[in-house]
């Protein structure tokens, strides 16, 4: 894409749904953690029906690391590799109060330092829950980035870092949700829905029917 092409892309994607956010249910940010803790290889409908119980029950790091590993398996047990996740979230819920008072920290190295989160999650608390410019690269991002021409990249970081750069700073905050969120729905892996597309006419891929 150009850059006016580019412009135009989040104009319209923009147009289309002006505050875009997160379908991970969460009302704190511990609670947005661990949602997207709890989200990898696992669909955030899956995890929404396990979190509505887990934080009604426990919702602080505390409280959490007070289930303990048995319990708070027993609370996700619907969410894909839930025993290692649940070993995940107590190792880090140990560390955020040993280290951190409680809290979550606001940076890229102290969230990537704890168990099961990693660049990309880290990333994803950094946008949803502090509202910083991150670009977190998942399965659907990855797709529409190289798939429409936005930021081609082999790898996950090379197509971060090209969205870094050739998205305009005015669209940088949601420009993580729109692209989720037109991969999940529009530009889908097994059949690109571009007959129903807005942005078709910024694409490097030529229109089906």
């Amino acid at each position: 894409m150009s850059p006016q092409q580019v412009q135009t892309f989040f104009s319209t994607l923009r147009a289309a749904n002006p505050r875009p956010q997160t379908e991970l249910e969460y009302s704190s940010v511990f609670e947005c953690l661990a949602a997207v803790l709890l989200s990898a290889q696992a669909t955030d409908v899956g995890v929404n029906k396990a979190t509505r119980g887990l934080f009604a029950l426990a919702n602080t790091p505390a409280a959490i690391l007070a289930l303990g590993e048995e319990g708070l398996a027993h609370e996700i047990r619907t969410v894909g590799l839930y025993r290692t996740k649940a070993k995940n979230l107590i190792a880090t819920c140990r560390i955020l109060l040993e280290q951190h008072g409680g809290e979550v920290p606001r940076s890229q190295e102290a969230l990537e330092a704890l168990p099961g989160v990693g660049r990309k999650t880290a990333n994803v608390v950094l946008n949803v829950a502090f509202g910083e410019p991150t670009m977190a690269v998942d399965t659907h991002i990855f797709r529409v980035s190289n798939r429409t021409g936005l930021a081609p990249g082999k790898t996950p970081l090379a197509v971060e870092q090209a969205l870094l750069k050739r998205v305009p700073n005015e669209f940088l905050v949601d420009a993580h949700h729109w692209l989720i969120l037109h991969g999940r729905y529009v530009c889908q892996a097994r059949k690109p829905q571009c007959e129903r597309c807005a942005v078709h006419h910024c694409c490097d891929r030529k229109l089906e029917t």
